[in-house]
């Protein structure tokens, strides 16, 4: 398989997967998520899956190429190395040494087979970096890093991929960078540290800075293209991370912030009622405009910010971020958290005093409650509408046409899951007061 696409799995040939490895990848798989999670994420029967194990079927490519998805590289690479294959091949003999011209041909494969290239690649920059770095003459002495008016215009206005639009994101990545990188001299010892420091950001901070530098052409393009291979941008763990949310502690959370901060409360109940990230709720919040006509792009379709559907019980606002980071369209909630919102909106809430509030009184951190909004909508309204209602677009890939219809249907379902949340039973609703009765206020 060639693919333009950005993920390691992208770049694996699995034409070039023999039956042995095919097999091997879906039992570790099997191993991973159990029999069921496999078919489940696979999407084939069981009858299959056994017969794919046991050799009686060939694995298909499309089946290969699904299963990559939900391994780690790592997790790949282990599965597709091995000395004793080598042997087995004739490349590494029983003595231990090399056949150089079989080792030579296989690297030479690396110039069709993308995966190859990209893993040698990464091999070579992690192993040599200083033979790398002599060979391509690659030379930044002299220049200080220094934060400056054009790295911020650099950064909100000039990046070619994600621009950093949220001015704390902003002011964290600029506190970073005064605490470590500022007034320091350009060097490999610099860049080490880079790599080697607990705090991930400020890898991202700093790669910054080297696309800002080549930007005013401070460093050549080599020396650019080997920082950039050499300092890994913040790393995401894409596997499996069981993590229990109790709904005691759901309760918890939502009568402690009740009772004692009525703002914070408020956007706990926003996010669970939404689906909505923790940041979109913030924006929403700063830059309050109910009354705002705006057109839906691609649409032309006018509306204002805020809907209120009175007999149905809840509203909806349209906060239509599509260039940030993450989209988030529209933003559900009921109408007695629209009276909450109107006590205090519009307001700048800065995101990380939120989280330490959170913290040092032992509450759901705000990212969980769009893990735990997701659970519920997906049992009361479908996968479809949760994900329309979460604005995961990516997963749902909504065509301009079934935009309006998905709409639309999200408007006559959502009161059912306004409703699954207040009729959940757990020694006491977190949405009810203490006796779980009534539609009394958070």
């Amino acid at each position: 398989m060639r693919s333009g696409g950005n993920s390691w799995y992208d770049r694996v040939n699995v034409s070039a997967l023999s039956g042995e490895v095919r097999r091997s990848i879906l039992n570790a798989l099997k191993d991973k998520l159990g029999y069921t999670g496999t078919c489940e994420a696979l999407g084939i029967a069981k009858s299959s899956l056994s017969r794919y194990l046991s050799g009686e079927r060939e694995v298909p490519e499309k089946v290969v190429k699904e299963a990559l998805k939900h391994l780690s590289e790592s997790e790949f690479e282990n599965l597709v190395s091995g000395w004793d294959r080598l042997r087995a091949l004739g490349i590494v003999k029983e003595d231990g040494t090399i056949d150089y011209g079989l080792a030579l041909k296989i690297i030479a494969l690396a110039s069709r087979d993308e995966y190859l290239k990209n893993a040698l690649l990464k091999f070579v920059v992690r192993e040599f970096k200083e033979e790398v770095r002599k060979m391509l003459g690659l030379s930044f002495a002299g220049v200080k890093l220094e934060w400056d008016e054009g790295f911020e215009v650099f950064l909100t206005e000039r990046k070619r991929r994600r621009k950093v639009r949220d001015r704390e994101t902003l002011k964290y990545y600029k506190s970073l960078f005064e605490k470590h990188l500022q007034g320091k001299e350009l060097s490999e010892e610099l860049i080490d540290y880079v790599v080697n420091h607990p705090n991930k950001w400020l890898r991202n901070v700093f790669r910054h800075y080297i696309q800002y530098l080549y930007f005013k052409r401070r460093i050549s393009p080599e020396a650019f293209g080997w920082m950039m291979e050499i300092v890994p941008s913040r790393s995401y763990r894409l596997d499996v991370r069981p993590y229990t949310i109790s709904w005691e502690e759901v309760r918890r959370t939502f009568s402690f912030l009740r009772e004692r901060h009525v703002i914070y409360y408020a956007i706990y109940r926003v996010m669970l009622e939404s689906g909505a990230r923790f940041t979109h709720v913030l924006k929403m919040i700063e830059a309050w405009n109910p009354g705002e006509v705006v057109e839906i792009p691609g649409l032309a379709l006018p509306t204002r910010r805020l809907v209120v559907f009175k007999d149905m019980g809840f509203c909806r606002y349209y906060l239509g971020l599509r260039s940030y980071g993450k989209p988030c369209e529209w933003v559900y909630f009921s109408l007695e958290s629209l009276r909450l919102l109107e006590g205090f909106a519009p307001r700048h809430i800065n995101r990380h005093q939120v989280r330490k509030y959170a913290r040092r009184n032992g509450l759901l951190l705000p990212k969980y409650m769009r893990k735990v909004a997701w659970r519920i909508m997906v049992k009361s309204l479908g996968r479809e509408v949760a994900r329309f209602l979460q604005s995961r677009f990516g997963e749902l890939r909504v065509s301009e046409a079934r935009y309006e219809d998905l709409l639309s249907e999200a408007d006559d379902v959502y009161p059912k899951y306004l409703k699954s949340l207040f009729s959940l039973q757990f020694k006491s609703n977190p949405l009810l007061g203490s006796n779980g009765g009534g539609r009394r206020a958070l």
